[in-house]
């Protein structure tokens, strides 16, 4: 019952699409269990870079089948765009299958989320603007509008009328916006229907009995662990849980079904969007990790702030998911420095903390505690085996691999497909 979940150990951006596709060739299904068209992975195949956004990786390995799962929200259009988009670069489709239990990304969750956060302003979250927030708001509050419901036109129309009754009493009387018409966002959600039919599936009755017949399943983790609605930077978050529990519930199978779980980490740090971040860089290191990295997200196009990789998250990452190995990313990135520092704790009011502070506020005042490894000069692009790294190159991984609480058994030396060392089988 091989199941295994994938997510990332800091937050987002660590390069999962990279290690999902990797893993893509030897497992049978590869499921999204959450987030939506807000998360953005990039996956080099040969001379081909392809950016998904809603779809998993799993999607560009022939034989492997793709699954949205039920804790993903769907936006149609950006789906069927993203599925017209491969068919054109010749990639085959057909397998993908929808949780008909996903909830869908409705017209009015958009302008919801857009006319929040400039209303916001300061105090903004930073949000992708894809109305994300606002769907899994409504799912909570249970006006959702899920997928299945785009095949019943009676419960459909209802469920948009009880979402806007409010919405529409906020966006005119709050932000002095235009009302928005029931029958015109119904017939924009019929109008997907069709196309999405032949994908819908009870994906929670596939996934357990694939793994009752031995097939091997991968879990993909969009945003990272410190984007985590419960267990991440709060406010400063994404709004569903993409930390390892949230397989569970955004895939609908147990706890006991999963064999491993593996963290990705980036070999220095970035985040997008607001929030504390204590290695953060300023200055012309910043910069250069930025460019050499092409830190520029997939799905925002804003630029990633870079800094130097922090150890304390990482312990922590390794602590809430319960990981068992972690694939480093961008190892490559880090050629040419002399020096490299590495976040080993923070001091708060003075004391040295070496375990993320559960308080909000001792967070925002962490000021990162260095150690400083020697670097390296050395293209290792190539490299094939650990053994054909660098000696401070290898002391390098080594010594983050203690610092993090889990074995790296995998490191990432270049964006493409075979520019990868493999240390320890995943599976």
């Amino acid at each position: 019952m091989p199941a295994l979940v994938l997510l990332g150990a800091q937050w987002g951006d660590e390069g999962k699409g990279k290690a999902t596709d990797l893993l893509g060739g030897s497992v049978d299904y590869v499921v999204r269990y959450q987030g939506g068209n807000n998360a953005g992975h990039t996956v080099v195949v040969g001379d081909q870079k392809y950016a998904l956004h809603l779809l998993p990786s799993g999607i560009l390995s022939p034989g492997c089948i793709p699954v949205i799962g039920n804790g993903v929200v769907v936006d149609p259009s950006v789906l069927l765009s993203e599925l017209s988009g491969l068919n054109e670069r010749g990639v085959d489709t057909s397998k993908l299958l929808i949780s008909g239990n996903a909830h869908v990304i409705t017209p009015y969750n958009v302008t919801v989320d857009k006319v929040t956060e400039r209303f916001l302003g300061k105090r903004k979250i930073g949000t992708t603007g894809r109305g994300i927030g606002p769907t899994y708001a409504d799912k909570i509050n249970r006006v959702g509008i899920r997928v299945q419901d785009l095949y019943d036109e009676s419960i459909l129309t209802q469920k948009v009328e009880a979402a806007l009754d409010v919405k529409n009493q906020i966006l005119t009387k709050l932000y002095n916006r235009r009302a928005i018409a029931v029958d015109q966002v119904v017939e924009e959600l019929l109008g997907y229907a069709d196309k999405l039919q032949p994908y819908v599936a009870d994906t929670v009755l596939v996934l357990n009995q694939a793994l009752e017949d031995d097939k091997v399943v991968l879990f993909e983790g969009g945003q990272g662990t410190l984007l985590d609605i419960d267990h991440g930077t709060y406010p400063f978050v994404t709004s569903s849980n993409p930390t390892a529990g949230g397989a569970c519930t955004g895939a609908g199978v147990g706890p006991t079904k999963i064999s491993r779980v593996i963290g990705i980490l980036k070999a220095y740090t970035t985040r997008v969007g607001a929030g504390p971040f204590p290695t953060e860089l300023f200055d012309a290191d910043g910069e250069a990790l930025r460019r050499i990295g092409g830190e520029r997200g997939v799905t925002t196009g804003r630029d990633r702030r870079c800094g130097w990789f922090d150890a304390v998250i990482a312990r922590y990452a390794t602590r809430v998911n319960g990981l068992t190995d972690f694939f480093l990313t961008k190892l490559d990135v880090l050629t040419g420095w002399e020096e490299i520092p590495v976040c080993v704790a923070y001091e708060i009011d003075g004391k040295r903390v070496e375990e993320l502070p559960y308080s909000q506020t001792d967070f925002h005042h962490a000021k990162p505690v260095y150690e400083t490894l020697p670097g390296w000069s050395e293209d290792i692009t190539k490299a094939k085996s650990f053994s054909d790294l660098p000696k401070n190159a290898q002391a390098y991984v080594k010594a983050l691999e203690e610092m993090s609480g889990a074995p790296i058994s995998a490191i990432g030396v270049g964006p493409g497909r075979t520019e990868t060392i493999e240390i320890n089988s995943f599976l």
